[in-house]
């Protein structure tokens, strides 16, 4: 028999009986709408820690569709995505489990994931103000200044009904009610200097050529574009302007997240545990900043000098949670004042 197990097909199957268990390498399978690209360097510094195995299974579109329709067969065991709606929409279709974890409860803030541990923020994006540089009384600018006729023709936006801004509006809903965040919108569509479309980096390129003052984008974009990794015309893009971390009044700075889940059916459940623990370590959540250009979710993380050169992030404190659930009465109010025609 030792002959037949020193080769082949045999040598796991040995294995297993010698050792009494199986002879297969750890893994876990990742199922996500992350760009390969930002995820990857992440993974494969998992691995050279580990020696996990991080399959990767990208799903541009329909996550939550693909693993209920999935049921008990799913290999997923994390669902990694960007958007709190798109992590809500996980726990409301009943696709996750609870995970209690000292080190994921102490890496998390308690505001950045599920009080049930069934879902967890990872990294952070804030939604800041791009302006023209010449521009000076910017330092208290706040999201409901938008509506101000001192921009009438002067603001630049990417689609209402995009989920950045979806998002926003949600928050500014919870704040405000309905009754303010309509007038609101009203008041940020008078103001508007072009149609609401396009990109973030768009409205960077705009402000750049003169069609309008004031914008909101992504802060990971600056990144993006400042580093020059968009390529030499984004670079001037984001070299030509001004970047301010606004806020709520009496608020702070609204923020997204990208975050993941433990699938309800994880068949590799340890590993899928392990592998979020390891995404808020400290090795990890520097290569968040570094690679993606995202803000830490963990205290003390570093953060990368293009962001850290905006100043201090003050976190807004409306529960994503609350934002994930106004989604849909925000979008309606998109529709009723006709932002984006």
């Amino acid at each position: 028999m030792l002959d037949v197990c020193r080769t082949g097909a045999w040598a796991s199957l040995c294995l297993s009986l010698c050792f009494g268990g199986p002879a297969y390498a750890a893994e876990v399978n990742l199922y996500t709408t992350r760009e390969p690209g930002l995820i990857r360097p992440l993974l494969d510094a998992y691995t050279a820690q580990s020696g996990v195995t991080v399959n990767t299974v990208f799903v541009e579109k329909g996550l939550a569709e693909r693993v209920a329709a999935e049921g008990a067969r799913s290999s997923a065991d994390v669902l990694m995505t960007v958007d709190i709606g798109n992590l809500i929409e996980l726990v409301d279709r009943d696709l996750t489990q609870p995970v209690r974890s000292p080190v994921l409860e102490a890496a998390v803030p308690a505001p950045l994931r599920g009080a049930d541990g069934r879902w967890f923020a990872l990294s952070m994006r804030a939604r800041v103000l791009y302006a023209d540089t010449g521009l000076n009384d910017l330092a208290a600018a706040t999201y409901e200044s938008l509506a101000d006729p001192r921009w009438k023709g002067k603001v630049c936006l990417r689609s209402g009904q995009h989920p950045y801004n979806t998002a926003l509006i949600a928050a500014f809903l919870f704040r405000h009610g309905a009754e303010k965040t309509e007038a609101w919108l009203r008041g940020v569509k008078d103001n508007l200097a072009r149609k609401a479309t396009g990109g973030d980096r768009d409205v960077a390129r705009d402000i750049a050529a003169d069609l309008c003052e004031v914008g909101l984008g992504n802060s990971y974009y600056v990144g993006l574009m400042r580093s020059g990794r968009g390529g030499a015309d984004q670079q001037k893009w984001g070299a030509a302007i001004k970047v301010v971390l606004p806020t709520f009044e009496g608020g702070g700075t609204h923020v997204n997240v990208s975050g993941a889940v433990v699938a309800k059916n994880a068949p590799n459940r340890d590993q899928a545990v392990k592998l979020l623990e390891y995404l808020v370590s400290d090795a990890a959540q520097a290569l968040y900043a570094k690679v993606d250009y995202e803000y830490p979710v963990k205290a003390g993380a570093p953060i990368e000098p293009l962001l850290a050169e905006l100043g201090p992030l003050s976190v807004d404190p409306t529960p994503l949670v609350e934002i994930a659930r106004n989604r849909k009465a925000a979008s309606l109010l998109v529709d009723k004042v006709g932002f984006d025609n």
